[in-house]
């Protein structure tokens, strides 16, 4: 009989906890209907489920840090698959969702969309993103932005490569790791970096094929992965890691890596990061305070301090952070993509790369 009333007032405990909890008020709300989507998101059970937010990948770790103070009770679960598998999955589970929200580069997020696995929203601050970073009825829409750059371990490599042509020219057996472009959006933006700086672009994207597949020829490439490499690059598992500048960064002034960065300056691209909310969720309002959260100008803000660029207008880099960055001039062998066209090119660009590189 006691243990039964042991256990009826933890039930009742929890309950008081959780009612004191779901009716927040905020003195200074982020978005108009913060308080409500934050109660409604407790009575589902306080968990937002969201799919390839590694959390040291685009300074994630802070944003689950900064959601789950300001919003006791929920709980941020995460996974790291890469923008193609998240698709794949999500149309797999497409039946019975699992996911609530999913992150992916700038070119899933309309396959997303086309495979019917995204619903609209559209948070606040939604109208402040530029129009070619969302879809018009919220599917996708960018919260952030980043650039192919080279992280260079110093204590591994002596000579710095400055260039694609280094890469291909220079000593640098068993180096160079970058992610898989079957499965990875950073590993396409990586074709098409290496693509612009071989006389080729989103279209025509075998001259990147070509130029990676020399790299590969010369024994220079180390291998490649599916998730982000951030930790083997601060234990010098690599030398040089062919990445987003906002990994790179962040492993030299966060991670304390003794790194060199590099824009190459034969050619980059520059490649924004979406979200959706996906159809049918667990947690559909969960899914919501999370993306509003996002899209605040707290949220963006939390971004820029992982070396970010923040996707919606008017949010700066803070000075601090800003002067950390290689010169502005660096940036401008970045070049802006057509996304739609990239699309359009993907499978293509997988086929060869998989026949020219690996020799499948």
């Amino acid at each position: 009989m006691k243990k039964n009333i042991f256990i009826l007032s933890l039930v009742v405990l929890s309950l008081f906890v959780l009612v004191g909890i779901g009716y927040a008020q905020f003195e200074n709300p982020l978005f108009p209907d913060e308080e409500s989507l934050y109660n409604a998101a407790i009575k589902e059970g306080g968990d937002i489920v969201s799919y390839d937010t590694g959390p040291y990948w685009a300074n994630h770790i802070g944003q689950f840090k900064a959601f789950q103070e300001r919003y006791p009770g929920m709980f941020v679960v995460y996974n790291d698959l890469g923008s193609g598998a998240t698709v794949a999955r999500l149309e797999k589970e497409s039946g019975n969702p699992q996911a609530d929200t999913a992150y992916y580069s700038i070119v899933y997020g309309p396959i997303a969309k086309s495979k019917g696995v995204t619903q609209g929203f559209k948070p606040n601050n939604f109208d402040k993103i530029p129009d070619g970073l969302k879809d018009s009825e919220g599917h996708w829409f960018a919260v952030h932005q980043g650039t192919v750059a080279f992280a260079i371990n110093n204590k591994l490599v002596k000579n710095i490569p400055h260039s694609w042509s280094d890469l291909v020219n220079g000593d640098y057996k068993n180096s160079v790791y970058y992610l898989d472009p079957r499965t990875t959006g950073l590993g396409h933006a990586v074709v098409l970096a290496a693509a612009y700086a071989n006389g080729g672009d989103e279209i025509n994207y075998s001259p990147g094929v070509e130029l990676l597949a020399k790299i590969q020829e010369k024994g220079n490439i180390k291998g490649y992965g599916t998730i982000v490499a951030y930790s083997k690059f601060l234990k010098g598992e690599i030398p040089i890691w062919i990445t987003y500048d906002f990994n790179a960064y962040k492993a030299k002034y966060i991670g304390g890596a003794d790194a060199t960065i590099v824009i190459p300056q034969d050619g980059s691209v520059t490649v924004p990061y979406l979200e959706s909310m996906i159809k049918g969720c667990p947690h559909p309002n969960a899914a919501k305070l999370w993306l509003s959260f996002l899209l605040s100008d707290k949220g963006q803000s939390i971004f820029a301090e992982g070396f970010v660029r923040p996707s919606v207008r008017g949010v700066k880099l803070p000075e601090e952070i800003a002067s950390k960055f290689v010169p502005l001039k660096d940036y401008e062998a970045a070049h802006n993509v057509n996304w739609t066209e990239a699309k359009n090119t993907l499978e293509g660009l997988k086929k060869e790369w998989e026949q020219k590189v690996l020799g499948k």
